[in-house]
């Protein structure tokens, strides 16, 4: 497959950043907003027709340059024995992890995904390649415990993991075991890229994510890129700890909003390349500002031909789909000076 997505990704020169976006497929747009009137989030996930279809979605609405499949990260911790339900008020477990939690882990939770694959693989036009993904360890983790959606802290989860680490540890070992059992599948079915969403890794030291967790992000990463497939790693807000980085633990960092492009490349392994770091807020300007913020991009994609554009998190509910067409097209149609 040609992509300019997949190009960049292999340290090939393009002539302008390749773009898609986090949590593009749903929410803003139009489309999606149709289906939801019809549908659950849990039936559009576990449906592989109309899975495929919201997949692809953002391809035909916005002309981004990659597809990232449509399911969610806790599907893992589902597998694992944890009865997972989708509220209108965010995702909860009937039975949230405890101490004397003993995972029944039954693989076959995962098989609708790879199904969602193939239909995607079928139905996606033959140069936009799949993404797919995972949560990463300590996010996943910090989810397993809730038992209240309208409870959004993770007190819960962070009191379990200061006091009962040995405890915790042995969690993110089961976790990880069962996240590569899913990954390597999903590579199997044909994904051509694997990123994994740390969502909240600054929600601990530094230190102690480097420690404690990310041994574990990186046997997942590994497991994907064994299977001959790229990898994104999404440490949000590891801020420094981006120094610690490496090739042997992904091919490329995606970057949060809150550190900007350039200091994150100075910290970065230079064999590393780099992805985002768009704050979805600025799709809340008016088209000119909007214009100005992209031109003030030029210079660092004109240095930086081993850049992904992308968002430092993911859309907001209201965010105007026609201003993110409109930076679609600005990427596609700006002289990068490349």
């Amino acid at each position: 497959m040609s992509s300019i997505f997949l190009d960049t990704l292999n340290g090939k020169i393009s002539k302008r950043p390749p773009v898609w976006f986090m949590r593009q497929a749903g929410r803003i747009l139009p489309s999606y907003r149709s289906l939801k009137k019809i549908y659950t989030f849990d039936q559009l996930m576990r449906d592989k027709t109309l899975a495929s279809e919201v997949t692809l979605l953002p391809i035909n609405d916005l002309g981004v340059d990659a597809a990232i499949l449509f399911s969610d990260i806790l599907i893992v911790p589902e597998a694992m024995g944890l009865k997972l339900e989708f509220t209108k008020f965010g995702p909860k477990f009937h039975n949230p992890i405890t101490e004397s939690t003993d995972f029944k882990v039954d693989l076959s939770n995962f098989d609708h995904v790879y199904e969602n694959i193939n239909e995607v693989k079928k139905n996606i036009t033959s140069n936009i390649p799949l993404i797919g993904f995972c949560g990463g360890p300590l996010t996943t983790f910090l989810f397993m415990f809730r038992g209240n959606e309208k409870n959004k802290s993770f007190e819960s989860a962070l009191n379990f993991f200061k006091t009962e680490k040995k405890k915790s540890i042995k969690i993110m070992e089961a976790l990880t075991e069962t996240s590569i059992e899913y990954v390597t599948n999903q590579v199997k079915c044909g994904i051509d890229c694997f990123q994994l969403f740390e969502t909240y890794c600054g929600i601990i030291p530094e230190d102690e994510y480097r420690k404690f967790v990310l041994p574990f992000s990186t046997q997942i990463l590994n497991a994907a890129r064994d299977q001959g497939v790229p990898t994104i790693f999404f440490p949000k807000n590891f801020n420094e700890g981006l120094k610690y980085i490496n090739k042997e633990i992904c091919d490329y960092v995606s970057i949060d909003y809150d550190i900007s492009l350039d200091y994150a490349r100075n910290l970065l392994d230079p064999e590393l390349g780099i992805q985002g770091n768009m704050d979805p807020k600025t799709f809340y300007l008016e088209i000119e500002e909007i214009k100005t913020y992209l031109e003030g991009l030029i210079e660092f994609g004109s240095k930086n031909k081993d850049w992904v554009f992308n968002l430092g998190h993911g859309f907001r509910p209201d965010i105007d789909h026609e201003k993110v067409k409109y930076v679609v097209d600005w990427i596609k149609d700006a002289n990068w000076n490349r």
